[in-house]
């Protein structure tokens, strides 16, 4: 009769459940139709293959390539945030258990003695009680409130927040591997030019000191002469360093020591030919690409859910527990059908009553949510100021390039033409050590100018998000 009675108590319960607190709704992205800085030709393109495909192929360079694939698979900080996502999967596994019984088992045997005094007129081996028994209990929470229900939504929302870092993660890992790659390509060839120029001060050198000899020169050219050389050497210890720092770092990328990236990256490599233009679609299309605004909305997500958390608590919080067993004073009627015992129960948590505490964790809760949606917001802005930026620093950069090149081969003329006047004695040599001096100072900026426009690039395809869906996880039937 009292189980019947429960069971009508349970199911009426059950049919006026409810779900308490806010459903989530996503906010609205902004409405902006192109970037500001974008060509109508490049707004009105949608993302180009070169974008959503692994952009770092695209490069022809199979060195960077051999060494994001190496990043991917061996990168620390990509390993903390692959682990951090199989905890936040493992944690809605768990929750997704309290929607059903906790069960426990036990077993029991023992041996118990009184005292003379507890069991007066009794001898020694009849206060001697043995006493076994062994049973299954299963506790459920009913979830009338939907307390549970928001506590596995929230802690879904999370684990699709750390999928988002990951790949997040990712995308900033593929940038830093290509902008330290290219600085470094970057820096070989400014060495290389330091080292080529000083060749050819030090063959002037040798010049004016044989006219020296001849007295044909001053010294003062002579000394001229050895401080240009000396200042172009000296460039080429800190061009070195540069390097070698600019290697341990891709070392350090690619989760491995220096010694082992060394050698193939030792021969120097031309920067590689950078594409006309990037389609960079519309804000819209950034922003459900970037993972970094996944993340920031998917835990906006989860805040919203753990007010509902919160608010289940202003409600009483209902189980229903169960056992059933059996015990007996001998162990070979343990499982006799008069050993048999059983209990079913229904309990009610009356925390709620405490009603200050449960209204201050729901402020809590609703603080929290608006500082996860002030934090999507600003993700969203900084995402639209993050490609913004990206695409004037590639418009830019490519004009300053253009510049560059014109400069560095205009200087090399002229350097040729000073040589070929002075040794004519047309000009003297400080005509000669001017034109080398403006000559290498156009060089190695040409050469600074094509790795900013080259980082530049890559640092757009980083704003723009470029996938690589082979590498995030894939959502597992967990957190379904």
């Amino acid at each position: 009769m009292v189980i019947r009675t429960l069971t009508v108590a349970v199911a009426s319960v059950l049919l006026a459940a409810c779900t308490v607190g806010p459903d989530y709704v996503r906010p609205n992205l902004p409405a902006v139709d192109q970037f500001s800085n974008s060509s109508s030709q490049q707004s009105a393109q949608a993302a180009t293959p070169a974008v959503d495909l692994e952009f770092w192929r695209s490069f022809g360079d199979p060195v960077l390539e051999e060494l994001v694939d190496e990043a991917l698979l061996s990168n620390h900080d990509l390993r903390i945030a692959l682990a951090h996502y199989e905890q936040a999967n493992a944690l809605l596994r768990n929750s997704k258990y309290d929607r059903l019984p906790t069960l426990g088992a036990s077993a029991e045997a023992s041996d118990a003695r009184s005292s003379s005094d507890q069991m007066p007129g009794v001898d020694r081996p009849g206060r001697d009680n043995d006493q076994y028994s062994a049973g299954i209990s299963a506790l459920w929470e009913l979830d009338f409130f939907g307390r549970i229900r928001r506590s596995i939504e929230a802690q879904r929302a999370e684990t699709e927040a750390s999928a988002a870092d990951l790949a997040a993660a990712q995308v900033v890992l593929v940038g830093d591997v290509a902008e330290t790659y290219f600085r470094l390509r970057g820096l070989q060839e400014q060495l290389r030019i330091a080292q080529q120029n000083a060749d050819n001060q030090a063959q002037t050198l040798r010049l004016i000191n044989l006219r020296s000899s001849a007295g044909l020169s001053s010294s003062f050219e002579v000394d001229r002469a050895s401080t240009q050389l000396e200042n172009t050497r000296s460039r080429v210890p800190a061009l070195q360093s540069a390097v070698a720092v600019a290697t341990h770092r891709i070392a350090v990328l690619v989760g491995k020591t220096p010694e082992t990236v060394l050698a193939g990256l030792e021969s120097a490599t031309p920067l590689p030919s950078l594409p006309e233009t990037i389609a960079a679609g519309t804000p819209a299309d950034l922003l459900r690409r970037r993972p970094d605004v996944t993340a920031a909305e998917r835990r906006l997500g989860a805040a919203t859910a753990r007010i509902g958390v919160a608010t289940a608590d202003l409600f009483p919080r209902f189980t229903l527990g169960g056992l059933i067993g059996t015990q007996a004073l001998d162990a070979g009627a343990l499982f006799e059908r008069d050993s048999e015992t059983r209990l079913i129960s229904l309990g009610i948590d009356g925390s709620f009553l405490n009603v200050g505490r449960v209204r201050s964790r729901i402020a809590a809760a609703n603080a929290a949510t608006a500082a996860d949606l002030a934090a999507y917001e600003q993700t969203v802005l900084l995402a639209l100021e993050e490609t913004e930026n990206a695409l004037v620093r590639v418009s830019r950069s490519a004009e300053e390039n253009a510049h560059l090149e014109r400069a560095a081969a205009a200087g090399a003329r002229a350097t040729a033409t000073a040589r070929l006047r002075y040794d004519n004695g047309a000009i003297d040599v400080l005509d000669v050590l001017e034109a080398e001096r403006a000559s290498l100072q156009a060089e190695d900026e040409f050469a600074q100018g094509r790795v900013r426009n080259t980082v530049a690039v890559v640092s757009l395809y980083k704003a723009l998000a470029g996938g690589w869906p082979q590498y995030v996880p894939k959502e597992s039937t967990a957190s379904r």
